[in-house]
């Protein structure tokens, strides 16, 4: 089975416009990272909400992911636009 991972952040005041050509760069190596099985990104303009779902093999693919955005700076980056860091969640998948 395969694992949800929802992020959930707030982008800065007037940052959307600077984020969304960083993550057009950035999301190809996401999703052509072992493991990954899909990225999508949902923005609402009114509260500055970001959400990124990402379905991966397994929450140890997803770590290792984050592992090494953490250890070449992409994290970093990306937090530059936010207002505090990602609020992170699993959700495995239920068949029912």
């Amino acid at each position: 089975m395969s694992v949800w991972v929802t992020l959930e952040m707030t982008v800065r005041e007037q940052q959307y416009a600077k984020l969304e050509p960083f993550l057009e760069e950035k999301l190809p190596a996401v999703r052509s990272y072992d493991g990954a099985l899909s990225v999508s990104i949902f923005f609402d303009q009114t509260s500055n909400q970001l959400l990124i779902l990402e379905e991966w093999k397994s929450r140890q693919h997803h770590q290792s992911y984050i592992q090494s955005i953490t250890e070449n700076g992409v994290m970093q980056q990306l937090l530059s636009f936010m207002t505090t860091p990602p609020e992170v969640q699993y959700y495995d998948r239920v068949m029912i």
